[in-house]
């Protein structure tokens, strides 16, 4: 991970890089009393790019997104957010940003028109510009027929549509999202899906986003954070993940016929081979050496009569390298 403060570059190689990073957080420690929340966390978060947080309750996530705007201070440790320092410069970081958190921060006795209204006016945009973007977004949401009822009527989905209506309302550069599905059935989740996919190309926004759910973290993430007690325990690509935490490099081979045994002890003490599962029914899993192994696997199986169908690795999830990390930092503690 870049560190400016332990690599020597020459000056426009750092400024290049302070750009690139839209928030870089280093040795962050916060305490609620006795419970430490943040226990020297650090990480960095690239402009134009989708950074998941990731971890239990408790892991510290909402405490960052706060932090990061300002809304609370470390005990210490630094983070600058687009170029700023959020325990002095938290307002214009809001100005610039927009902020999705766990419950909609949304006046119930208000329609949804006021609303937005409200939240656009008090960010000083202009009311034909924000009139056009209240539309864009009551429709895009879904919720154009139930503008001007009161907000208290809306379910909690509608409330959370609703919340990221307003998150969206001024088209911020960086964008908080923390659960922002939460609520939402799969069609709605979907749109939500789909819009922080088009704000990130067409807009170039940043987002970080803060889910329990790890498949919408698999699918949206660029890089992603797995969180734990404050720290992070890993961070990168979800390739750069699989290095650190599931290195191994299985192949699942599929057979028009089961293999006999005669062939299944072939494959199992073949070079390169390091574990090969039970044959069930037409297929085996196994876990090789490097990839430059499966080749050779291939034409020896085909040598020894096999019918093969399909070679297919198999690589893995996020939730498998989720859980491991979080199994090792188990261990560590006890």
């Amino acid at each position: 991970m870049y560190n400016r403060h332990h690599m020597r570059e020459n000056y426009s190689s750092i400024k290049e890089k302070e750009i690139e990073n839209i928030i870089t957080v280093t040795q962050l420690v916060h305490r609620y009393g006795d419970h430490l929340a943040l226990n020297g966390l650090t990480f960095e978060v690239g402009r134009g790019e989708v950074f998941g947080l990731l971890g239990p309750n408790g892991a510290g996530k909402t405490t960052t997104i706060r932090i990061a705007n300002g809304l609370m201070h470390p005990q210490s440790g630094e983070i600058r957010v687009l170029g700023f320092d959020p325990c002095q410069q938290g307002t214009q970081i809001r100005q610039r940003s927009g902020v999705l958190t766990e419950t909609p921060a949304l006046y119930e006795r208000l329609t949804a028109v006021q609303n937005l209204e409200f939240f656009g006016t008090l960010a000083g945009m202009e009311s034909d510009i924000l009139h056009k973007r209240m539309n864009e977004l009551l429709g895009f949401f879904e919720l154009s027929d139930r503008a001007r009822d009161r907000i208290s009527n809306y379910s909690k989905g509608m409330k959370q549509r609703l919340a990221l209506a307003r998150a969206l309302l001024t088209k911020p550069e960086l964008l908080f999202l923390d659960e922002p599905t939460s609520g939402l059935d799969p069609e709605a989740a979907k749109q939500v899906h789909d819009l922080i996919q088009e704000v990130r190309h067409q807009n170039g926004q940043t987002v970080v986003l803060c889910t329990h759910h790890l498949y919408e973290a698999e699918r949206l993430c660029d890089r992603l954070a797995i969180m734990a007690r404050g720290q992070v325990l890993a961070s990168g690509s979800l390739q750069e993940l699989r290095a650190q935490a599931a290195p191994e490099i299985h192949v699942r081979f599929s057979f028009r016929k089961p293999l006999s045994s005669t062939q299944y002890e072939r494959l199992a003490h073949s070079t390169g081979v390091i574990k090969c599962g039970q044959s069930e029914n037409h297929h085996v899993l196994v876990q090789v050496a490097e990839e430059a192994v499966i080749p050779g696997l291939i034409n020896s199986l085909v040598q020894s009569g096999a019918e093969i169908i399909a070679v297919e690795p198999q690589l893995a999830s996020l939730e498998e390298i989720y859980f491991r990390l979080q199994q090792r930092a188990d261990e560590v503690r006890k």
